[in-house]
C-alpha cells in the first residue's frame, strides 16, 4: 500500500460558520500534527484528546477577534476541527436522516415473494440505540409499498416483511453484547418451513466473509401459517425510512439481497470498491445505485474530532511570519470544565412531563421558608411548620423537608388547559409509623363537581373524601394498606377522570422500588374541572413526616415518574449513559453494558458517566468519527480477536525501543469493593508470587478500596474477585509500542482501524525477551503526522492476558487449570513422557477428543498428545518446545495448562 503523502492524503478541516472547510493548505509543515487519545500508561480514566498543530495566519484569518479577518464572527472558542487520512477502502457514510440514502429502482429480480436472504456489513455509531435503525430494505414510508427490510432496534436484529404491503410480520433476536462497531448481519426467511409455518434465522459475523454465528437469544423467529412477501414497486434502499424508523447512523461497507436462502444474488452494492466521491454505480448484479442528500461514498478515516479553545497569535521579530499554535481538545475537556452537579432525577424529569401545571420539588435549603418552583409562571408554595433539608434518603431526590405538628401549605395552581379533561396530583412522602387516628396529608380545591378532595393517612391505610360546592360529602371511603415504615418512601398518584358516565377519583400508593395499594371512588356524572389550589393543613399526628415533589398535571398519565423516583435504580450502565447523554444533548454511542447500577444521585454529568464506567469496568472515551463520546463495555474486551499483528523480525514493524517494565505499578492483591450506601466485599490473594505474603513468598500487601454505585450488595463480591484477578496478573508490562508507518506502510490499514481497547500482538520477539506472542491491549496512543513521509504511532498498552476469558468450545480458552499438579521426577531436554502427580483438583483428561492440549512447565510449553492413568500419578506424552524454549526441569516443578481458563465477571 502506498504511503499517504501530506498534504495530499491528510485533510484538515475546520467548521467555519457551521460549514466544514478545508484548511490543509494553512497547516505549517514545520509544526508536526500531534494527536493524543485514550489513557496513558494504565491510567484509571481517559484524558481529553488533543490535537496540536500550527496554522499560517499571515492574513489574520485565524484571529477571531480581528474584525479584518475573513472569519470574523465565524470562528471562536470551541470551534470544531477534525483531521482525516485516506483509508484503504471506501464506504457509504450515512447521517441517519431520511433524505441521506442510496437506492436502486424497483426491478423484477427484487420482487421476491418467497424465501429471501439479506446481508449487510456496517460500522454503526451505536448498534444498541433505542430508535429503530434501518439498514437495507424494499420498504416505503407509504403503506402498501412495504416488502422486506433488515434493521436493528434496542439491541435486537430484526427482519420485517409484509404479505400485502401493510401489516408487518416481525422476526427478531438479541444482538450479542460483544457486537463490535464493524460487523455484519445476515437474515433469512423460509416462508414455508414444511411444518405449516414460517421460520427465520439471523446471524452475525465480523464481516460478510464470515464465519457466521447464529443468534438465538430472546428469539421471535417462527410463526404459524405459511407466509409470503409483498411484491411492491418501492425502490431498494440503504437505508429506508418508515415513520419514526430512520436510516442507520454510521457506515455501510457492502450489502446483498438473495433470492432464496443462500440463493441467487440480485443486489450486491460493494462500497469498498468504489472510488471516493462516486455518486452512482452499477453493482455486480446489474443494479444501478444512486446516492441522495448527504449520503456519500468516501474513504476518509478520521483521526480525531476536537474543539479549539484558544487562538494565541504569534509572530517572529520581523512580523512576516505570523502563525497560530493551536491545541484542539476532545469533548471530555469541555464536559469536565466548570460544570455544576446535575439536579436530582425527579427534579430533572418531572418539569418536562406533560408539562405539569404546577410543580414544587421541596428540595430547598435548610433556611428556606417557602418551596420554590422551577416552572416559569408557577409561584413558590407558601408553607409553615416545615423544616427543609432534613432527609436525603429518597433515591430520586435531593434532601427533603420534615413537617411539624402544625404544618400548612397553601398556594394557588396556575390556570391551565387539560386536553383530556383529567388531572393528576402526585407527591412523595415517608413516615416511620402510622398515625393513631385519621390525619390529613393532602387537600386540594378544584373547579369540578368535587370542589374539594382530601387524602388522609389512617391507622390501617388511607382514606379518600370529596365534597361538593356546598360542602356535602360525595364519597368518604377507607382502604387498607401499609404505606409507612422506617426508611420506606412512597409516591402517591391522585387522579380524576371521566369513566363512562361517571367521574372516577383514584389514589395509588406505591413504594419507591416496591409495590403499593390502590383505591378508587366513583360518583355520578359531573365535571372533573381543574385543580386551582393546594389547601393542606397537615394532621398533627403526621409530625416528622418527610414530604416532597408535589406536582399537578393536566392529564391522568401515570408514567410521569418514569423510574425517576428511585433514581433509576437497577438501570444498566449502557442505558444510563444513553439517557444522561440524551438529557444533556451530548452525542454518545455505547456497547451493551449489563451491569445494574444504584440510584443516580446529584453529580456532574461527567461524574455520573464515570460512575457507570467504574461500575461496569469499561472505557469512556472520545469518538474520533464525530464530536461525541463512546463507551466500550467490559464485556467487549473479553477474548477479542487480534486487531493488529506486529512482527518484530520484520524491519519497520517495531521502532525502538521495545522495553518491558516489570514493576508493581498495577499490583493490587487485597481489594475491597463497597457499594454506595451499602455493604462491601473483600478479595485477597493469599498465595503465589504476587500474593500478600512477604517476599520471597509474595510481594507484601498492596491494598485498595473502591466505592461503586451498584444496584445490590451481592454485586460486590464478584467484582472484587475480578479486580483482584486484574491486579495480580503476573506479567511484564509494555507501556509503549512504537510503530513507524513510513518504514512499514503495509501496517497502515490495520493501524487506521485500531481503536482504544483493541487487542494487538507482537510475534517473534527478540531472544532476550520471553517467547511470544506478546499480547497487549491498546489503552491510548500518540500519533505524529508530518511532511512528507513522517507518520509515527506510539501505542500505550497493557497486558491482554487477563482479558482472555473462557470461551466455550475453544481449544485454548476453555481449558481448566491443572490444579496442584507437579512432576514426579525430573526430565531432561529430550524426554517426551512425563509422570505427573495431582495433589488436589481434577485429574488430567484421558479422552482423545480433548487432546491435544498445551501445558507449561518452568516457562517451556509442551503439546500433550496422550494421557494415561485413571489415578494420580498419570503419564503425559508430550511434544517439547512449543514456544521455542527447551530445558531440563526438576522434580516437583509445577505443571499447568498454558492458558488456564479464566471466568469472566
Amino acid at each position: 500500500m502506498a504511503f499517504p503523502q501530506t498534504p495530499i492524503d491528510l485533510l484538515a478541516e475546520m467548521q467555519i460558520g457551521g460549514v466544514w472547510t478545508d484548511i490543509t493548505a494553512d497547516l505549517y509543515a514545520r509544526g508536526l500534527l500531534t494527536i493524543e487519545r485514550g489513557r496513558p500508561d494504565e491510567a484509571t480514566t481517559v484524558d481529553p484528546g488533543k490535537a496540536a498543530f500550527e496554522l499560517n495566519n499571515r492574513s489574520g484569518q485565524y484571529s477571531p477577534r480581528n474584525p479584518r479577518s475573513v472569519n470574523h464572527g465565524l470562528i471562536g472558542r470551541n470551534t470544531p476541527v477534525r483531521f482525516s487520512l485516506a483509508g484503504p477502502q471506501s464506504y457509504l457514510a450515512l447521517t441517519g436522516l431520511s433524505a441521506d440514502i442510496i437506492s436502486t429502482p424497483d426491478h423484477a429480480s427484487l420482487d421476491i415473494t418467497g424465501d429471501i436472504e439479506l446481508r449487510v456489513e456496517a460500522s454503526l455509531e451505536d448498534w444498541f440505540v433505542t430508535r429503530p435503525q434501518l439498514l437495507l430494505g424494499k420498504w416505503s414510508a407509504t403503506a402498501g409499498q412495504r416488502s422486506y427490510r433488515l434493521s436493528v432496534q434496542q439491541g435486537y436484529a430484526q427482519l420485517l416483511w409484509t404479505t400485502a404491503g401493510t401489516t408487518t410480520v416481525l422476526a427478531q433476536t438479541l444482538l450479542p453484547s460483544e457486537m463490535p462497531r464493524r460487523a455484519a448481519l445476515r437474515a433469512s426467511l423460509d416462508v414455508n418451513n414444511g411444518a405449516g409455518g414460517w421460520s427465520a434465522r439471523i446471524y452475525w459475523a465480523r464481516s460478510m466473509d464470515g464465519p457466521w454465528t447464529e443468534l438465538v437469544g430472546g428469539t421471535q423467529l417462527s410463526g404459524t401459517g405459511i407466509t409470503s412477501i409483498h411484491s411492491g414497486t418501492a425502490a431498494l434502499e440503504i437505508a429506508p425510512t418508515s415513520g419514526t424508523s430512520l436510516p442507520a447512523l454510521g457506515r455501510v461497507h457492502r450489502a446483498e439481497v438473495r433470492n432464496g436462502i443462500g440463493g441467487t444474488v440480485v443486489a450486491s452494492p460493494d462500497f469498498r470498491l468504489q472510488p471516493a466521491g462516486t455518486t452512482s454505480f452499477t453493482d455486480s448484479a446489474g443494479r444501478l445505485w444512486t446516492a441522495a442528500g448527504a449520503a456519500a461514498i468516501t474513504n476518509r478515516e478520521y483521526r480525531i474530532h476536537g474543539e479549539v479553545s484558544s487562538w494565541p497569535p504569534r509572530w517572529d521579530v520581523s512580523g512576516k511570519d505570523v502563525y497560530v499554535p493551536v491545541e484542539a481538545a476532545g469533548i471530555l475537556r469541555r464536559l469536565g470544565q466548570g460544570k455544576k452537579a446535575l439536579s436530582s432525577t425527579l427534579r430533572r424529569r418531572l418539569p418536562s412531563q406533560g408539562p405539569p401545571a404546577a410543580y414544587w420539588p421541596f428540595e430547598d435549603g435548610r433556611d428556606a421558608v417557602q418551596a420554590a418552583s422551577p416552572l416559569v409562571g408557577c409561584p413558590p408554595m407558601p408553607v409553615t411548620g416545615f423544616t427543609f433539608g432534613q432527609d436525603d434518603s429518597c433515591p430520586g431526590s435531593d434532601s427533603l423537608p420534615a413537617i411539624g405538628p402544625a404544618a400548612v401549605m397553601q398556594g394557588p395552581v396556575p390556570t391551565y388547559v387539560s386536553p383530556t379533561s383529567d388531572y393528576l396530583v402526585s407527591f412523595l412522602y415517608s413516615i416511620d409509623a402510622p398515625p393513631a387516628s385519621d390525619s390529613v396529608m393532602l387537600a386540594i380545591t378544584t373547579t369540578g363537581t368535587a370542589r374539594g378532595f382530601v387524602l388522609s393517612l389512617t391507622p390501617t391505610g388511607f382514606r379518600g373524601a370529596a365534597y361538593d360546592a356546598a360542602g356535602a360529602t360525595l364519597f368518604n371511603s377507607d382502604y387498607s394498606a401499609d404505606p409507612w415504615g422506617p426508611g420506606r418512601w412512597f409516591r402517591v398518584d391522585i387522579t380524576a377522570k371521566v369513566v363512562g358516565s361517571d367521574i372516577q377519583f383514584a389514589a395509588l400508593f406505591i413504594e419507591v422500588d416496591g409495590t403499593g395499594g390502590y383505591g378508587d371512588w366513583l360518583f355520578p356524572a359531573g365535571t372533573v374541572g381543574n385543580v386551582i389550589s393546594i389547601d393542606t393543613a397537615f394532621g398533627p399526628l403526621l409530625d416528622g413526616m418527610r414530604f416532597g415533589h408535589l406536582g399537578v398535571f393536566p392529564g391522568a398519565n401515570l408514567t410521569v415518574w418514569g423510574g425517576s423516583d428511585n433514581g433509576y435504580g437497577g438501570e444498566i450502565a449502557s442505558d444510563r449513559i444513553r439517557r444522561l447523554a440524551a438529557e444533556e444533548t451530548v452525542p454518545v454511542s455505547t456497547d451493551r453494558a449489563d451491569t445494574p447500577l444504584g440510584a443516580q444521585r446529584p453529580d456532574t454529568l461527567l461524574g455520573l458517566l464515570r460512575q457507570c464506567e467504574a461500575a461496569d469496568g469499561g472505557i469512556l472515551y472520545e469518538d474520533r468519527e464525530r464530536t461525541a463520546l463512546r463507551y466500550r463495555s467490559r464485556a467487549s474486551r473479553y477474548s477479542q480477536p487480534v486487531a493488529l499483528t506486529l512482527d518484530y523480525s520484520v524491519d519497520g514493524h517495531i521502532a525502538p525501543p521495545l522495553e518491558p517494565v516489570d514493576d508493581d505499578q498495577m499490583v493490587r492483591n487485597d481489594r475491597t469493593i463497597e457499594r454506595t450506601n451499602g455493604s462491601s466485599a473483600r478479595a485477597v490473594l493469599e498465595t503465589g508470587p504476587l500474593s500478600v505474603q512477604d517476599p520471597p513468598d509474595g510481594v507484601g500487601i498492596y491494598d485498595d478500596s473502591v466505592t461503586l454505585n451498584l444496584r445490590s450488595d451481592d454485586q460486590t463480591e464478584p467484582i472484587a474477585d475480578w479486580l483482584l484477578h486484574l491486579g495480580t496478573w503476573d506479567e511484564a508490562r509494555y507501556p509503549t509500542v512504537h510503530i513507524d508507518l513510513a518504514a512499514a506502510p503495509s501496517l497502515i490499514p490495520d493501524v487506521l482501524a485500531l481503536e482504544i481497547g483493541d487487542r494487538i500482538q507482537i510475534i517473534n520477539p527478540p531472544e532476550w525477551l520471553p517467547p511470544g506472542p506478546i499480547d497487549l491491549i491498546v489503552e491510548g496512543y500518540t500519533e505524529v503526522i508530518g511532511h512528507p513521509n513522517d507518520w509515527d504511532v506510539i501505542l500505550n498498552c497493557s497486558p491482554a492476558g487477563p482479558w482472555n476469558v473462557a470461551v466455550l468450545d475453544d481449544a485454548s480458552l476453555a481449558r481448566l487449570g491443572g490444579g496442584a499438579s507437579t512432576l514426579v521426577s525430573g526430565i531432561n531436554t529430550t524426554a517426551t513422557s512425563l509422570s505427573v502427580a495431582t495433589a488436589s483438583g481434577p485429574l488430567w483428561t484421558t479422552s482423545a477428543g480433548d487432546l491435544p492440549l498445551t501445558v507449561e512447565i518452568g516457562g517451556e510449553t509442551m503439546t500433550v498428545t496422550a494421557v494415561s492413568g485413571a489415578s494420580s500419578p498419570q503419564t503425559l506424552t508430550v511434544t517439547r518446545s512449543a514456544n521455542a524454549v527447551i530445558k531440563s526441569h526438576l522434580a516437583g516443578a509445577a505443571v499447568d495448562t498454558a492458558q488456564p481458563m479464566i471466568l469472566a465477571l
